[in-house]
């Protein structure tokens, strides 16, 4: 992974060390092109609004040149890019010295590797529906890697998580998409879920049915896909040590993955 804002001065005393007060977005890389780049830059900035950072310093263009400019210096034609906006004003808990500020960081990397078996698991922690950050791509993200360690420890490559109703939200670090026959299933964003990118993209290329659903509509499933910028869409391969042989889904070549 290579981060070329490693000098970045913050404040011991600022909101995003002391409360992980930022959000991020992760895009794909093929080509030398950011994949869904308006998809992520729209998410970007709503997510920011959502979690009280103002972005109003930082256009479009300027950090899309930023970005290009990264990914050229880098050497990176493909792999990832992790762009986040950091609130660098001071806790009023901690410190009331201090302008507020915003900062941004972009990252590269290179690509995700994929396990030839693509294990699914379920993990013991919820999600919370009904919380101020549902759907929103914070960097408060401890749960998400917990709960990812958690599937990982078990051998398991992804695990499902059910949000305080028992509904199926998503992975861990992904969207989910389930089918039965012809039928293309995805949970509906009033669980909880994550609205990610790759998830918006099949949505408008493949009839899809958004669902609050439980857990018995996955065990039921003839194939589970999991979708991220960091993967693209995966098939898995087995779901809690079951093998799962559903025929391979039109979505699984939608993502020009290289």
């Amino acid at each position: 992974m290579q981060d070329d804002d490693r000098t970045i001065e913050i404040s011991s005393a600022s909101q995003a060390v002391l409360c992980g007060k930022g959000v991020f977005t992760t895009a794909a890389v093929i080509a030398g092109e950011i994949f869904l780049w308006d998809k992520h830059w729209r998410r970007l900035v709503a997510n920011a609004g959502t979690a009280g950072i103002d972005v109003s310093g930082w256009d479009e263009r300027t950090v899309l040149a930023q970005l290009r400019k990264r990914l050229a210096g880098n050497e990176i034609e493909n792999g990832r890019a992790r762009i986040t906006f950091f609130d660098r004003s001071p806790s009023p808990i901690w410190s009331a010295d201090g302008a507020n500020e915003t900062g941004i960081s972009i990252m590269t990397g290179g690509l995700r590797p994929i396990t030839p078996k693509f294990k699914i698991t379920v993990s013991p922690f919820r999600v919370n529906s009904a919380s101020p950050l549902a759907g929103v791509k914070s960097c408060n993200y401890l749960e998400n890697i917990l709960s990812i360690d958690e599937a990982r420890a078990r051998g398991f490559d992804e695990a499902i998580r059910l949000n305080e109703r028992g509904h199926v939200t998503s992975g861990c670090m992904s969207n989910i998409f389930w089918s039965e026959g012809e039928t293309l299933f995805t949970p509906s964003l009033k669980s909880g879920c994550l609205p990610g990118t790759t998830r918006e993209f099949v949505l408008e290329r493949v009839k899809c049915q958004e669902v609050e659903a439980g857990l018995d509509a996955i065990t039921e499933a003839e194939a589970i896909f999991v979708t991220s910028a960091g993967v693209g869409i995966v098939q898995a391969a087995e779901f809690n040590g079951k093998g799962l042989n559903g025929n391979p889904h039109e979505i699984v070549s939608l993502f020009p993955r290289p």
